[in-house]
């Protein structure tokens, strides 16, 4: 069974949207899926303004039927909003073929923060987009009980899961005064990370992540320590050589690096909102807090120990089950001569 999945987020993009299309494909393989990717690696792009090391795909109709006629899927699962996304969604919609989307990302939010368009304009444009969709998957349960509020149909969960064998407790010595607050994701103002850099803590406060907004960040706070983008064992490094992973944001839908942070043995401190709610719950590997000054000194009293097994069991496989099941009554017709009209068999959770 083939599925091929439409992203505007790729690599050498790092965000949460990258890892968890990345990670899920590679569990789903190995339950004997055949996943592919229709990713801006195929088309001409060009840089989005103030965001530079953000390229945003051009894609052609024609190049686009011929892309997934060469993929011959049996489903296809749009993962964003953006050019590619659109394309074939028209693509799907022109045949009359059902497909799934995914709602990763609170642009409404992301884009008022930075341009004087309405909230519910945004929303309405993504109730019309996700419309469609025979299943919008959202990450965790809150967040689908907000998109049914909003209006959107169809609705079901994908949970996202952790490699918990890159990112585990191990000895790290960043040679810096501890105890080390860490925060890690795309340094942008959606990020809300001054909430984090103004606050008055002991030790030191670490950054990991790029970002149009690092050099100002740098600027303004020269008493943080700023890593760059890290990937892979650097990574886990840095998670483990915390003591505190700090989270900021107000709009992230789910926050990936919850779960790397946890798995790591690093309980979280943020704000109690959509994202960090759902991934901690009650479980007492963090502490969310509108004063998250005071979130963070709690969270140095937490067990490394209870965050790791707390994390440990939200394998990436489980989330493959979940993407594959919620697809599972995807039907489609490809090609002028190939007719295919596929069921994907349900895989036991």
């Amino acid at each position: 069974m083939r599925i091929l999945i439409a992203t505007d987020a790729w690599h050498p993009q790092v965000n949460g949207v990258v890892r968890t299309l990345t990670m899920m494909a590679g569990a789903a393989r190995a339950l004997g899926i055949d996943v592919s990717f229709l990713t801006p690696q195929s088309f001409r792009t060009f840089a989005m303004p103030s965001y530079p090391d953000l390229r945003v795909a051009l894609p052609g109709a024609a190049k686009i039927a011929r892309l997934i006629a060469e993929a011959r899927p049996d489903s296809i699962h749009i993962a964003t909003e953006g050019p590619i996304g659109f394309a074939v969604r028209r693509y799907c919609r022109k045949r009359g073929w059902p497909f799934s989307t995914s709602f990763h990302t609170r642009f409404p939010e992301y884009i008022s923060a930075r341009l004087p368009i309405p909230e519910s304009w945004s929303w309405s444009a993504l109730r019309w987009f996700h419309g469609a969709s025979q299943a919008v998957m959202a990450a965790t349960p809150a967040l689908a009980s907000e998109l049914r509020g909003c209006g959107f149909r169809n609705v079901v969960l994908w949970p996202r899961g952790v490699d918990a064998q890159l990112f585990r407790p191990r000895a790290v010595d960043l040679g810096l005064p501890r105890p080390i607050f860490l925060s890690v994701g795309r340094v942008a103002v959606e990020k809300n990370l001054e909430a984090f850099l103004e606050l008055d803590l002991p030790g030191t406060k670490v950054v990991v992540g790029d970002g149009p907004a690092r050099a100002a960040l740098e600027r303004k706070y020269p008493q943080a320590v700023f890593l760059g983008a890290l990937h892979g064992e650097a990574l886990a490094e840095a998670y483990a050589a915390a003591d505190v992973f700090v989270f900021p944001s107000k709009t992230d839908t789910f926050g990936l690096v919850l779960l790397e942070a946890l798995a790591s043995g690093v309980p979280v401190a943020a704000f109690p909102v959509t994202g960090p709610r759902d991934v901690i719950d009650s479980a007492e590997v963090g502490v969310l807090s509108e004063d998250l000054r005071l979130a963070c000194l709690a969270a140095l009293k937490l067990s490394p120990r209870d965050c790791r097994q707390f994390a440990a069991s939200q394998g990436w496989e489980a989330s493959a089950r979940a993407f594959v099941n919620n697809i599972s009554d995807v039907r489609i017709e490809i090609g002028p001569d190939l007719q295919i009209a596929a069921e994907l068999p349900r895989l036991a959770t």
